[in-house]
């Protein structure tokens, strides 16, 4: 699924792509895509006439800003988009096709079937689901070590369902709490009351910085992600635990292990990230 570093790559390039044209008709070929409005006739022509102002994100969830109208839009496990010349061939699995006045189109594809589109009143989107419960941006400035600590040190779930839980920080998934518990030297079945302060500011720092990099190297292409103009991330080839099983820490050179924690498949150094307390935090 698309990750945080993943969905602001998307957004990033398809502000290029769409910003300023003009819808002049909406396709909706897989109805179930369309949650809100119910009827998918509706939502296609409440998109007739409008303009795309620019696009913004909101932990997973794309924000295409029209004048007036919000479109919510999740990717979920393989949903992306792309522009094309109305006249050129639709690809098997396109879902939604937004024509342009321009003579080109915005189109959604997704073999998995799992995303969604959501519209709103501009003003309406963050109060009602899917975005009226999602928790603080890791990446924004009120995301600070005290920010953190609050949301999450009272819990008394293991430290790394907490981190992929939206509702606490948005935008987080598998790839990048793996990578971040490895980086804060932070075993993933931990519970936040046994963190110590360095613990807390080590987490906070490894969030930020794999978060960063990863945007700054336009995501992780694991399976099938591109942005929207086509191309691969690049970040997979800085990943230091995720999808290195048996290979060797960076750090000791022990053979990374995985195992599961809370039904998801996990990546550590049993060494470099000890389940027993440390004494020096």
């Amino acid at each position: 699924m698309p990750e945080l570093p993943e969905v602001e790559t998307v957004r990033r390039t398809l502000i290029e792509l769409v910003a300023g044209k003009r819808i002049q008709s909406v396709t909706v070929r897989l109805p179930r895509i369309i949650q809100r409005p119910a009827e998918p006739e509706q939502f296609a022509d409440a998109l007739v006439g409008h303009t795309i102002q620019t696009v913004e994100r909101r932990g997973k969830f794309l924000r295409i800003m029209l004048d007036g109208l919000v479109l919510v839009s999740h990717l979920r496990m393989e949903g992306r988009y792309g522009v094309f010349p109305s006249e050129e061939p639709i690809e098997l699995h396109t879902h939604v096709i937004f024509h342009f006045e321009d003579g080109t189109d915005l189109r959604y594809k997704d073999v998995r079937q799992f995303g969604t589109m959501h519209l709103f009143q501009t003003g309406h989107e963050l109060e009602l689901p899917p975005l009226n419960k999602l928790g603080i941006e890791p990446l924004e400035p009120d995301f600070t070590v005290d920010a953190l600590r609050s949301k999450l040190e009272k819990r008394a779930s293991k430290i790394k369902p907490l981190l992929l839980n939206q509702e606490h920080i948005v935008g987080l998934g598998n790839i990048y709490v793996d990578e971040a518990l490895f980086q804060a030297k932070i075993h993933p079945e931990r519970t936040p009351n046994t963190l110590k302060p360095a613990e807390w500011k080590r987490l906070y720092e490894a969030i930020r910085t794999t978060l960063g990099n990863a945007v700054d190297a336009g995501g992780s292409s694991i399976k099938s992600y591109v942005n929207g103009q086509g191309e691969m991330g690049m970040f997979q080839h800085q990943l230091l635990v995720y999808g290195k099983k048996d290979e060797p820490c960076p750090t000791c050179k022990r053979p990374i292990h995985k195992f599961v924690v809370g039904g998801r498949g996990t990546h550590i150094c049993s060494k470099c990230q000890p389940l027993a307390l440390s004494t020096n935090g």
